[in-house]
């Protein structure tokens, strides 16, 4: 028998080389799970997101050093780009720069680091048991105690210690997970502050804080838009005794991040970071409105299977942001809000002895 030459070796086995979409997710063949809906990219589709990029470059400058100069100039310019949707490549750094992020990071030095390491939280446990569960067919989260599993952990650790008063819910980890795949720990630690705290906007914190106050508030208005946009739906729902609580709740707590694709989840996050939660309500809105006449003829298990399950044409953004953005709700959502303020201030009826 031949003896082996120094140096050789019995071949190994081959690692397989799984397949995975341009966002890092494994490829499935069916469904609606976040990473579905990639399109296929032409040679002409890569030059104009090239020019796109050239353009957004200029406006931002390096680093950012030019945006808010550029937002104070030609406003109306930024939120029709952003409506368009961000490049892929700046979409971390302008997300960083719309929703004020940058400005926290820069006014704290430290102070991530301090409460990842130094601090300890009482959301621990909880924060490791549901970990496997955000994303788990993206690349950067699969595997246990990974670098995208020890990041997501420290983000959502920090921000449970950070604000002892919200902790840790379940919902953040997909909010915390989305913001990772596009910038550093403590970009998204201070981003995930920004959207909580309402640096630009209004305050989310409400949507994990115990009872889930905002939530239960964001329902309340839906479910009256839908009655008044949509009678015959509403009438609908009713009649089958559906509420948005049995279907939308999620496209609140995660702005969409949950079992939606993902190419569309990018795209409402784009405009949710400038506008605001707004468009949360015009997109919900908007698929029940490209799927209305379907959704009026079912009953109750069919109706409830088709409002978690939309079929992918629905979720196109070239087709659904655009129906979201002719829906007015700004001015019908402030007058709820406030309306609501006034039944609680209104003081109780003094007792007649």
């Amino acid at each position: 028998m031949e003896r082996k030459r120094t140096g050789d070796r019995e071949p190994g086995p081959v690692p397989l080389l799984v397949p995975v979409d341009r966002f890092g997710f494994l490829k499935q063949e069916h469904g609606n799970s976040p990473q579905c809906f990639t399109k296929t990219r032409s040679s002409s589709n890569y030059e104009k997101e090239e020019r796109r990029v050239t353009k957004w470059r200029k406006m931002i400058g390096a680093g950012g050093s030019d945006w808010k100069h550029y937002v104070r100039r030609k406003p109306h310019v930024v939120k029709r780009r952003i409506r368009k949707g961000i490049p892929d490549c700046l979409r971390g750094l302008v997300w960083q720069l719309i929703s004020g992020s940058r400005d926290l990071l820069l006014m704290n030095p430290g102070v991530y680091e301090q409460l990842v390491i130094y601090e300890t939280s009482a959301s621990e446990l909880d924060i490791i048991r549901d970990i496997s569960r955000t994303f788990p067919s993206h690349v950067f989260f699969q595997k246990r105690h990974g670098p995208g599993q020890r990041s997501l952990y420290n983000v959502l650790k920090a921000y449970s210690v950070y604000d002892r008063d919200v902790g840790y819910v379940q919902g953040m980890g997909f909010v915390a997970g989305l913001l990772l795949l596009y910038m550093s720990e403590e970009d998204a630690f201070w981003l995930l502050v920004a959207l909580l705290k309402g640096a630009v906007h209004s305050p989310m914190e409400g949507l994990y804080q115990p009872g889930l106050p905002l939530v239960q508030q964001y329902l309340l208005q839906f479910e009256q838009l839908v009655r008044e946009l949509m009678p015959k739906l509403g009438e609908h729902f009713t009649q089958e005794m559906i509420n948005p609580s049995m279907y939308a709740s999620q496209w609140f707590i995660t702005v969409f991040s949950y079992s939606f694709p993902f190419h569309s989840a990018l795209r409402i996050w784009d405009v949710f970071l400038a506008e605001g939660v707004k468009i949360v309500f015009k997109v919900g809105l908007a698929l029940l409105k490209s799927c209305h006449d379907d959704l009026v003829k079912l009953p109750f298990e069919e109706l409830m299977h088709a409002l978690r399950n939309f079929p992918e044409d629905a979720m196109d953004p070239d087709t659904l942001l655009p129906l979201a953005y002719s829906i007015k709700v700004a001015k019908r959502l402030e007058e709820m809000k406030q309306d609501s303020e006034k039944a609680v201030a209104k003081p109780a009826n003094p007792v007649q002895l």
